[in-house]
């Protein structure tokens, strides 16, 4: 089923509607989907180069706003709509403990979840069912989302068709790395 899907979510960058296919799919995977919006962003960019940044902006903004549907659903629709998200992407189990301490790292949890390969919409639910703070969740979200699709805009348009390979194998292991040697920057400027 999901390489069906996947395979549809592919298909609609070549639509006369494609941008408003990113919109929806970054507002949906923000929440409850569970393509990631770069599946239509690279097409797209690579397509048309000079709207790689209109591309990223239409991401971003749908990627955001769909993050607070999901903050929505954690903070008033728990039990009917954001257990089950949590459930088929198995992160129930590991959901109590880390609820608990959620908001004290919340932003970061945010900027993680935002920028690598971990699924966002997890994220968003967490952030509304523990009440996370509206402004550090938004902002941390605009951070997040900007970074990684203007970043992946920025390659596309200038390297080109060369560069995806490297983007799809690669990019979210670099994205995890960048996150983890800030991580690590921050800490040993804090205790060391």
């Amino acid at each position: 089923m999901l390489r069906r899907l996947y395979a549809w979510t592919m298909s609609l960058a070549d639509s006369p509607h494609a941008l408003t296919a990113l919109f929806v799919v970054a507002f949906l995977e923000s929440s409850v989907f569970p393509i990631p919006p770069d599946v239509l962003l690279i097409p797209m960019i690579l397509a048309r180069s000079s709207r790689a940044w209109l591309i990223a902006g239409i991401a971003l903004l749908g990627s955001v706003l769909g993050g607070l549907v999901g903050y929505l659903i954690g903070w008033g629709f728990f039990e009917t709509l954001g257990r089950p998200v949590l459930e088929f992407y198995g992160k129930d189990a590991y959901f109590n403990a880390f609820s608990e301490r959620y908001n004290e790292y919340g932003a970061w949890a945010v900027l993680i979840a935002g920028i690598t390969p971990f699924p966002y919409k997890v994220i968003t639910i967490l952030s509304g069912l523990t009440s996370l703070n509206l402004g550090v969740f938004i902002v941390s979200s605009v951070i997040a989302r900007a970074l990684r699709f203007f970043v992946l805009a920025a390659l596309l348009w200038k390297f080109g068709v060369p560069i995806r390979a490297f983007i799809e194998r690669y990019m979210g292991l670099l994205f995890t790395l960048f996150v983890l040697l800030l991580l690590g920057g921050f800490y040993a400027v804090r205790y060391l």
